[in-house]
Formats: structure tokens, C-alpha cells, sequence
């Protein structure tokens, strides 16, 4: 079983699938539907298209986008150039990266000279699928900058077909996406609070175009005949659906407004129909899962889908962090009376302090350290008694 933060994953991932020339025969349609199935195309990835399934339990929202998008980028590379060589595959995928050059990637240029092209790749992706600055941005920017994973796609196709990836051709669909979300919007019957959300997210998600409201009136004034794959026609009519179905559903303006879409870019009203209705069935019922569509009590929606990854963190860290606990005597006593009565402010700061300290030499814990990670202390607080309940009791009793 992959881990995608450990080192060597991807060398593992292609270890554990056995890809056969059937990857590199799909059609268009065929490819599409399927990694929009996933999730991959909501930015809410549920499963991925391999030939052996991965199991995804206890896994972390960017380890399963990471894996995703190497997957989608491999599909891509199979049916473009009809082959299946993982070898040429990475090759390809690095250099394409490197002239997409995203911001910060330079930094891989410098601290990775030695490293095989594989393990390249992997530090690439992670950096890919980071969202923003902070983990409260990230835990709900996390649909919108996701979801915007598939321009890699779409580019990297254009990569491997001219050799280079077009002048503008990453300012140009990104300016796209927004404008059709941002004209989708205008026409909707029922405004919401999710609409100003949804604008702010995809504008703090976009990396090689600035964004403006006013940049665009109507369908007539995108330059819409500058795409001409069916994969980026589909994507624009799926994104404008789903900002569409913010409201819960679909109303005749609106579904006029996707079948004009569809007809600008030569697209059959059959799959305007089926866009509308797999929207409908993938966000209906993962809605209680994705950030977006439960942003009216961000607070306990923050602690609800955090509390999990809090919990996954300490389970993969639990021998080092009970040592590191055991050899802090005044944190076990406080400790200890937090569970019995609530710490004086005195004393949670002495916590806050200690625990803290203990997450310097954890790196896989340092993410209580970044701007935000405060907020999760208390979390991290409450488990440690009972996910560590042997070692915790066995000090206990030696406190007492």
C-alpha cells in the first residue's frame, strides 16, 4: 500500500499498477466521464480509475489529491501519446512542470539536483496541491484550488502534443474559468451566501491571471473559439455547473444558461444533460463532506473535519510523541488534571508551551506550528490521553 507522504511513492504506485496498452486506447468521452466520477473534476476526490482499487481510509484531503493528479496526468500521457512507460511518463511530466513553472517552484531547482526524476516529480506534486497559506484558507479553499488541478491536465495534453506548452494558454483557460463562473453566477435565480465565497475562492486559486469583475458582460465577449478539445469544452460546462448548483439546484435560466454555453463551443445539449444531472447526484451526495457547501458555521465546520486529521497525525506519530511526553514531567502533571478539571490560564499556556515545543522535533507535527495551527492545540490536547491511554496511565500513576 502507497503512502503518498512517505518518499518513493509514485516508484511504488507504479510497482502496485499494472498498467496495460488499454490505458493509452480510451476515447475522449470515455477518459472524461471517468475522472469526473472521481471527483477529480469537483476538486472532491472519492476514489480513483486504477486497475487495482487504493484504499484511501485514514488518508489526508492533499495525499488523495496527489495521488489523483498523478493518475489523471498518466491517463493523459497514455492516450496522447499511446504508450505506457512510466519511465517517459516522469521524464515528460518534470519537464512539463518546469516550464509551467508554478510560483515557488523555482525553489526545486536548487535543492533537488540530485535527486531521480521520480522523486522530483513527487516534490513537484506536493507542491501542486498545496492551497493556501493558512489551514483554516486551506481546509475550505481546498474545492475551488482543486477542482482548478485539471487546467494541469488540460495543459500538459498540450505539452505533449506541441512539444511546449502554447504562449498565454494558462492565463487564457484560467481567465475563462472565472469569467463563465462569474457570468453563471449573474444569471442565477436564488442568490446565496455561497456566491461571494465561491468568487474569492477561485480568485485566491488562480495563479497566472488577475482577476476582475467587470473583465467580462456576457458569453459573446469570452473568446471561447480559442478551445477546441472536447476535454476543455467539457470542463468549462462542469465548472459552470457546479457554481451553478450552489443553491441546491438547477433552474431553467440556469440550464439555459449551460446549454448556450455548450452551444458556443459546439457541445451536444446530451452532455449539457448529463453534466446537469452527475452534478446533481456527486454533490448531493457528498455535500456534507465538501468545505463549500457547509460554510455557514465555518468554526464548527473547521473542528468537525479537522478533528479526523488531528487524530490521523498523532496515530503515525504516536511512539515519538509519547517520548517526548514521558520526558516532560510538569506536562504529564497538567496533563493528567485535564482530565479531572479545566487548566487555569496559567497552566494552558504551560501546555500550549510544552506541547508546542514537542512539535519542533516532530516534523510531521509542525503543521501546529504554521499560522492557524493553534487553533487545532486543543484538539490535539484532548487525544493525546485517549489514543495513548497505556503509556499515559502508566506515568499517571507514577505522578500520583
Amino acid at each position: 500500500m502507497i503512502n503518498p507522504s512517505a518518499s518513493g511513492w509514485i516508484d511504488k504506485f507504479f510497482i502496485e499498477q499494472k498498467f496495460s496498452l488499454e490505458n493509452a486506447s480510451q476515447t475522449t468521452d470515455t477518459f472524461y466521464h471517468q475522472v469526473r466520477e472521481t471527483g477529480f473534476i469537483y476538486g472532491h476526490i472519492i476514489s480513483f480509475e486504477t486497475k487495482s482499487p487504493i484504499e484511501t481510509k485514514g488518508w489526508f484531503k492533499q495525499e488523495i489529491s496527489k495521488v489523483a493528479l498523478l493518475n489523471t496526468l498518466y491517463a493523459t500521457f497514455c492516450s496522447t501519446e499511446k504508450e505506457i512507460s512510466p519511465e517517459n511518463f516522469i521524464k515528460q511530466t518534470v519537464a512539463f512542470y518546469n516550464q509551467m513553472n508554478p510560483q515557488g517552484f523555482n525553489i526545486f531547482k536548487k535543492i533537488l539536483p540530485k535527486n531521480s526524476p521520480s522523486l522530483t516529480l513527487e516534490k513537484i506534486i506536493d507542491e501542486r496541491v498545496q492551497t493556501n497559506d493558512t489551514i483554516i484558507s486551506k481546509n475550505f479553499s481546498h474545492l475551488v484550488t482543486n477542482a482548478l488541478l485539471f487546467i494541469d491536465v488540460l495543459a500538459f495534453r498540450q505539452y505533449l502534443i506541441h512539444g511546449s506548452i502554447p504562449e498565454k494558454y494558462l492565463k487564457k483557460i484560467e481567465e475563462t474559468v472565472v469569467n463563465i463562473v462569474t457570468l453563471a453566477l449573474k444569471v442565477k435565480s436564488n442568490k446565496t451566501q455561497y456566491d461571494d465565497l465561491l468568487i474569492k475562492l477561485f480568485e485566491a486559486s488562480i495563479r497566472y491571471s488577475k482577476f476582475s469583475k467587470n473583465s467580462v458582460q456576457n458569453l459573446e465577449t469570452i473568446q471561447l473559439d480559442y478551445f477546441t478539445n472536447d476535454l476543455e469544452k467539457y470542463y468549462l460546462i462542469d465548472v459552470a455547473g457546479m457554481a451553478l448548483w450552489s443553491d441546491g439546484k438547477i433552474e431553467n435560466n440556469e440550464a439555459y444558461f449551460l446549454h448556450s454555453l455548450a452551444n458556443v463551443l459546439s457541445v451536444s445539449e446530451e452532455f449539457v444533460d448529463r453534466s446537469i444531472s452527475s452534478t446533481n447526484l456527486f454533490i448531493t451526495k457528498h455535500k456534507k463532506d465538501i468545505p463549500y457547501f457547509n460554510y455557514s458555521n465555518p468554526v464548527k465546520h473547521f473542528y468537525d473535519h479537522t478533528t479526523q486529521s488531528v487524530v490521523t497525525l498523532i496515530s503515525r506519530n504516536k511512539k515519538r510523541l509519547v517520548k517526548e511526553i514521558v520526558q516532560s514531567k510538569e506536562l504529564m502533571v497538567l496533563l493528567a488534571y485535564s482530565t479531572r478539571r479545566d487548566l487555569n490560564e496559567k497552566e494552558k499556556k504551560k501546555v500550549k508551551k510544552q506541547i508546542l515545543d514537542i512539535c519542533k522535533t516532530i516534523p510531521s507535527l509542525t503543521i501546529f506550528l504554521l499560522p492557524g495551527g493553534s487553533l487545532l492545540l486543543p484538539i490535539l490536547i484532548k487525544f493525546i490521553p485517549t489514543l495513548l491511554p497505556s503509556a499515559f496511565n502508566e506515568n499517571l500513576e507514577e505522578i500520583e
